[in-house]
């Protein structure tokens, strides 16, 4: 399933890079220092999560993560993980993010840890990084495999669902494991003023519905108000379609419809990500596709490339800034279609 596997192998969306950066300065490489200590007053703490509870005696020293994005929320905070994703979608050579290479400046890297989508965590080379703490906030980790990361060293797991915690959520629970909670906090509000400040620029974005989706296979799928890419774009002023979530199944973040059925998925704007401008290309000549209301009418935001994808697809508080330049006048050029019916 390509919308899994995208979500397993590093997640999917979003723009060509900007130079603003609201993080933090990363650590020397590697090394799981930090900038400035962590608040030992803060420990022991127990965080509880939707797979059980993570208790940490001791301000972390030695951090890996597993997941498309919590890698940027240490590197933020000014925290090297000693290990972390490779990601062969979106990643460079080495299968680093572009913004995380950014982020790591001249330090040397974190060991990468193999993230092939659909095949088991790298349980063994967790461990040879004898981790003080891992962290799996935004992340799709089962019951099973969460246990067994447990008996390596204390796991925080998402709050509430898989592949659903939002990004402000992801950088407030992870500073609390790292002892640096009032630094994500404010790390939470600058990256929040920053978007306030640069979507004051497109008004046109404000209450424009959308419905964001992408093909798998032959089908249409559809993200609901669960999903972190969702949330971004209301993030930036926008609604979501009431259509998307009253025809919403079961609990995932995504759901199909029938290709024959698009034409009633009703928004002013429609989004959707794609590998390659190929891809896109042939979305909009699809017959079935090219119903959708939004697409026929020119409203149409796609996504395309694997970095771009991956930025808005796992939204995070280095990725945000990374990708927004371009973001923005695509959805507002969508939006303005809508509005004149151009």
């Amino acid at each position: 399933m390509v919308l899994l596997a995208l979500l397993l192998g590093g997640t999917a969306l979003a723009g060509c890079g900007s130079d603003d950066d609201t993080g933090g300065d990363a650590a020397d490489g590697g090394s799981g220092d930090s900038a400035a200590p962590a608040d030992a007053g803060a420990f022991p703490l127990t965080i509880e999560h939707a797979l059980g509870e993570a208790t940490i005696e001791e301000a972390p020293e030695r951090v890996v993560t597993w997941g498309p994005s919590n890698q940027d929320v240490l590197l933020a905070l000014g925290v090297t993980p000693v290990a972390m994703p490779v990601f062969d979608y979106g990643g460079d050579d080495e299968g680093v993010l572009p913004w995380v290479r950014e982020e790591l400046g001249d330090a040397d890297l974190p060991a990468l840890l193999p993230n092939a989508a659909g095949e088991e965590i790298p349980y063994e080379a967790i461990a040879e990084e004898q981790p003080d703490v891992i962290i799996a906030v935004y992340s799709g980790i089962t019951q099973e495999e969460y246990d067994t990361l447990s008996a390596i060293a204390p796991t925080v797991a998402y709050p509430d669902a898989p592949w659903s915690t939002p990004w402000q959520q992801q950088t407030t629970v992870i500073g609390e494991a790292l002892g640096r909670s009032a630094e994500a906090e404010q790390l939470v509000a600058d990256t929040e003023e920053y978007l306030a400040t640069r979507t004051d620029e497109y008004p046109e974005l404000a209450g424009t519905t959308f419905a964001y989706g992408a093909e798998d296979g032959a089908q249409l799928a559809l993200y609901t108000s669960d999903d972190v890419r969702v949330r971004l774009l209301t993030d930036l002023g926008m609604t979501l379609a009431p259509y998307v979530d009253e025809h919403a199944e079961g609990d995932a973040v995504y759901y199909y419809v029938s290709p024959e059925l698009a034409g009633d998925v009703e928004s002013d704007v429609f989004v959707a990500w794609f590998n390659d401008q190929a891809a896109a290309d042939a979305f909009t000549a699809n017959p079935a596709y090219a119903q959708i209301p939004a697409v026929a009418a020119g409203a149409f935001a796609p996504v395309v490339g694997e970095d771009y994808v991956t930025a808005s697809s796992a939204p995070s508080v280095l990725s945000i800034p990374w990708m927004l330049d371009d973001y923005l006048p695509q959805l507002a050029a969508a939006a303005s279609a809508a509005g004149t019916g151009e």
